[in-house]
């Protein structure tokens, strides 16, 4: 099955009070960089979906290889995102759907839902802390992109996956790679306050 990764990066960040959590520094980088790094760390195609009213995201990415998808106009809600990045996919792809405000997240755990994909390409796939949390990527099969694209509003594809969950496998990922997004100041504050972030290696450079 060929797969290509989605990420979704055309949000407001209205709770950041004029700032843009996907430009927050990780790593010495951009957030929405590191995010898109590690996606292209594995090898796959990579999409990633924008807003036309933010121009400092598209050149967050220059040089990176990514294939962006402009909106042009701010999304009504994630599902608009979601369905302007699979229009730019393949329609016989699976994707991998990954959110840009991860900053948690890694190459070795996109790899590792790649592989467990690629093993059990019927399911739908969706990462997990440690705990069993559900949180993110998603990965859909091909057959499920009628139902994706008929989403609407801002739940995301939280109706397909009910619809579908006899075919849904957690896949747990380390400590909260999977569940950890920052939508407020406070919320970065508190997790810069949690590790020494500057003095991290990037585990997407190179990619």
């Amino acid at each position: 099955m060929q797969v290509h990764i989605l990420v979704l990066a055309a949000g407001s960040s209205s709770r950041m009070r004029g700032g843009d959590k996907l430009l927050e520094p990780v790593a010495g980088r951009p957030l929405i960089a590191h995010v898109a790094a590690a996606a292209l760390a594995t090898g796959l195609p990579v999409h990633v979906t924008l807003p036309a009213d933010r121009p400092a995201r598209s050149a967050a990415l220059q040089g990176l290889g990514i294939r962006s998808v402009t909106l042009p106009e701010p999304p009504a809600g994630m599902a608009e995102s979601l369905k302007a990045g699979l229009a730019a996919i393949p329609q016989d792809a699976g994707v991998m759907v990954l959110l840009a405000d991860m900053p948690d997240i890694t190459p070795n755990d996109l790899i590792t839902l790649r592989d467990a994909w690629q093993a059990e390409p019927e399911a739908i796939l969706r990462g997990a802390a440690a705990d069993g949390t559900a949180g993110h990527p998603v990965c859909f099969p091909p057959d499920l992109r009628d139902d994706l694209m008929m989403l609407q509003g801002d739940e995301g594809a939280r109706s397909v996956l009910v619809r579908h969950r006899a075919r849904l496998r957690l896949i747990p990922l380390p400590d909260c790679h999977a569940t950890t997004d920052l939508d407020t100041p406070e919320a970065w504050a508190a997790w810069r306050g949690a590790r020494v972030d500057s003095a991290e290696p990037d585990p997407a450079e190179g990619a």
